[in-house]
């Protein structure tokens, strides 16, 4: 069983913080003498347990905006409250561990080290944050079960199917037990059934508390969601269920 785990507005009381605030957010890239806004002024507010997914045509700025979120990179203008944090001026290795606190990561692609067992590639996140061996074999090896993945923990990835390795891949998002995961098209490379596999998992995550934000290009995948965004030239068009302005 799975374990539970815009603007100027003054920030919400302790515990009643969103999971995500962020406000007039702007992500610019240069292409030669062009400036591309891959973000343009997005406000976007999701509250703690939500899921959401992300849906837009490719360069609608999906990606770009969950790598923000993500902290795998930060905004050009803007400001952006993680869990309460604001993550404005921190350092790099502040900035990584409340990453690591808060965050998880599920991508298309899987992401696994092909020479590693799966309950290693599942540890790596407990090493880089300095979590004792013991504690990280007990954590592997209740990942791994909570995700029927015992009997496949020491085989490498190219022993495991599709399936199994996107498993993998959330028992290693889910280590830390980080209160929001994010979800970058996490069954494109899966076949149906695998699929709705992976995504009764991270919706039974949901149900046992956790923010889910799923970015897809599938709109049946997208409609799974209560709260439905859809992005288009850097900028948020609809949002279906989102939290009334404050």
């Amino acid at each position: 069983m799975i374990e539970s785990a815009p603007g100027d507005e003054p920030a919400p009381a302790p515990g009643d913080e969103p999971a995500i605030d962020m406000a007039g957010i702007c992500k610019f890239f240069h292409l030669g003498d062009q400036t591309v806004h891959a973000l343009d002024r997005v406000d976007l507010r999701i509250r703690r347990g939500e899921y959401v997914s992300v849906q837009g045509p490719s360069g609608s700025g999906k990606s770009t905006l969950l790598h923000l979120i993500g902290l795998l990179d930060r905004p050009d203008t803007g400001r952006y409250r993680l869990a309460g944090v604001d993550t404005a001026g921190l350092a790099d290795d502040r900035l990584a561990r409340l990453r690591g606190d808060q965050v998880g990561f599920v991508f298309q692609a899987f992401h696994l080290i092909p020479r590693l067992t799966a309950a290693e590639n599942v540890e790596i996140p407990l090493i880089l944050l300095g979590i004792p061996v013991g504690e990280r074999r007990a954590r592997v090896a209740a990942a791994l079960a909570d995700l029927d993945l015992g009997p496949r923990a020491h085989h490498r990835p190219d022993q495991l199917s599709g399936g199994q390795r996107q498993r993998v891949a959330i028992a290693r998002a889910t280590v830390m037990r980080p209160p929001l995961l994010l979800a970058d098209e996490p069954t494109g490379n899966l076949d149906r059934a695998s699929g709705e596999q992976v995504m009764r998992i991270l919706e039974a995550l949901v149900a046992a508390g956790r923010t889910l934000i799923l970015v897809t290009h599938d709109q049946d995948l997208g409609r799974r969601a209560p709260r439905q965004i859809r992005m288009l030239d850097g900028q948020i068009v609809s949002d279906s269920g989102g939290p009334a302005s404050p």
